[in-house]
């Protein structure tokens, strides 16, 4: 049996999307044209632009096309800060937390390395942020910061941050806040207006469209500097030509995504609640890690007391098992997963872990399939953990 469970880093296209693309790549038009052929893109652009932005609660006008979740957040990130800074230069904070996707963390160390004061916010055993902690840096000074920025969801351990409590925090000291809502939309309901964020990133891959395209949804009175030069396209924030079977792939999974989020988070998550009883049965030392109840309803990350996440990865890659480990492999060394070290886990802990994540395409034997390999593997990972002195085999019920 093999098994696909690491839909948090990609989840398969639609088919829908898939035909709505393969329909728009027979065509020809750039959408900056004033021929026909280019009146023709423009229409396909700006109607995807209004599905999305119906789909998310926001206004078309707001919804900047780039190359995914990661331009989105560089976009945010640089972009807000320099635009602010520039109105006023005492705003220099940049306030997030340890937990952030590295499309965020990357370029916040960036940014600190060209002036910025960066404060990375901790948060709880749980990974949800510290509430009080954001309070007082932002009332310590602020008039200093310019951006506050908290994910919607975490992408290792699922938990869903109080976004609705940054958001009042901040605002009322006239500070933006910007939310990675990449593991979000689609899982979660997720409406722009009412959440009173003022920028919010979404990527298709996530959700069933296609790579290579995603939006940073941006308040229009909001200034953002760009960080790419050219034809202005886009409200003169991301110049570039503007791929319309792309953005069209992206609208339609945005909108179907939505559409289908009760029905199919209902049924991940029942998918999900089954994963972790019986792997707690097959591994009892194996720990749950994130928020038991505000969480994401696809993703159950364990930690594995005496194993190394790359070999359970491995291992269970080997007999057609795809997961994720909560571990990034920088240059061929693992190092230890920054959530779990945040959430306050020893270095053996944060690289003993495995994500496993659910989506549309999920099944009860996906589920099946896991169990019947997850016991053998940790023992075997857990004697190679022994000899290299990670410490011995978890006990067996």
């Amino acid at each position: 049996m093999s098994a696909y469970l690491d839909h948090a880093a990609t989840t398969p296209i639609l088919p829908e999307v898939v035909a709505a693309m393969t329909d728009q790549l027979g065509r020809v038009g750039n959408a900056s044209a004033l021929h026909a052929s280019g009146r023709d893109a423009r229409r396909v652009v700006e109607e995807s632009r209004e599905r999305v932005a119906a789909a998310l609660g926001c206004r078309p006008g707001e919804v900047v096309f780039t190359s995914g979740g990661t331009e989105a957040d560089n976009l945010a990130v640089k972009g807000i800060a320099w635009a602010r800074r520039e109105q006023d230069s005492a705003r220099t904070r940049l306030l997030s937390t340890q937990v952030e996707h590295h499309a965020m963390l990357d370029p916040l160390q960036w940014s600190a390395a060209y002036g910025a004061q960066v404060e990375l916010l901790g948060v709880d055993a749980a990974c949800r942020l510290d509430v009080e902690a954001l309070r007082l840096s932002l009332e310590r000074d602020p008039g200093s910061v310019a951006l506050v920025s908290v994910m919607w969801a975490n992408n290792e351990v699922g938990t869903v941050q109080p976004v609705d409590e940054v958001v009042e925090l901040a605002h009322a000291h006239g500070v933006p806040v910007h939310t990675d809502a990449v593991q979000a939309v689609g899982q979660l309901p997720v409406d722009v207006a009412a959440s009173g964020v003022d920028a919010l990133t979404l990527t298709g891959h996530k959700l069933g469209g296609p790579y290579g395209i995603g939006a940073l949804v941006c308040r229009r009175d909001l200034p953002v500097t760009p960080l790419l030069h050219g034809g202005g396209q886009e409200r003169d924030i991301r110049s570039g030509t503007v791929d319309p079977p792309a953005v069209l792939g992206l609208a339609t999974a945005v909108e179907l995504a939505v559409a289908r989020r009760e029905e199919t988070s209902a049924r991940v998550d029942a998918l999900r609640e089954d994963l972790v009883r019986r792997v707690q049965q097959a591994v009892p030392s194996a720990v749950l890690n994130g928020d038991p109840v505000r969480r994401l309803p696809g993703i159950a990350h364990f930690s594995f007391p005496g194993c190394e996440g790359d070999s359970l990865l491995m291992l269970l890659d080997a007999r057609g098992i795809e997961c994720s480990t909560g571990s990034a492999c920088s240059a061929g060394v693992p190092q230890a997963s920054h959530v779990l070290l945040a959430m306050g886990r020893d270095d053996d802990s944060a690289r003993s872990s495995l994500r496993f994540s659910l989506g549309h395409t999920s099944t009860a034997a996906d589920v099946d399939a896991l169990v019947a390999e997850i016991g053998p593997v940790v023992e075997r990972a857990a004697r190679a953990g022994a000899l290299a002195g990670l410490g011995g085999p978890p006990e067996r019920a």
